[in-house]
């Protein structure tokens, strides 16, 4: 390549450098989307818990011939353990704002 050529593709790749400075998405959007995200993870985790232990104790049951025993434990059983999942992805959450804080203080 000729000087020329590399003069001018330096100053394009500057340009474009600015524009996407100026385009970049704000860290508080960023945020907000995150504790979206971190929200509906949770959701979805209890009622993923919910309904494995629906299907396993229906299918207990359906597969013994029971009353709905199975299903009712499960139930619970899924609804604890989805609890319990939230509860420890609340713990995380708890921890990234702590680390934030922690940054901003210094």
């Amino acid at each position: 390549m000729s000087s020329p050529e590399t003069k001018k593709l330096e100053d394009l790749e500057s340009r474009i450098a600015t524009v996407r400075g100026k385009h970049a998405p704000s860290p508080a959007k960023q945020e907000h989307h995150t504790m979206a995200n971190m929200a509906w993870r949770m959701v979805i985790e209890l009622v993923a818990g919910i309904a494995i232990g629906f299907g396993v104790g229906y299918g207990l049951d359906w597969l013994f011939g029971t009353l709905p025993i199975f299903l009712i434990l499960f139930i619970g059983l899924g609804l604890a353990a989805g609890i319990r999942t939230m509860m420890r992805t609340a713990e995380e959450v708890q921890k990234m704002h702590m680390a934030q804080a922690s940054e901003e203080e210094s």
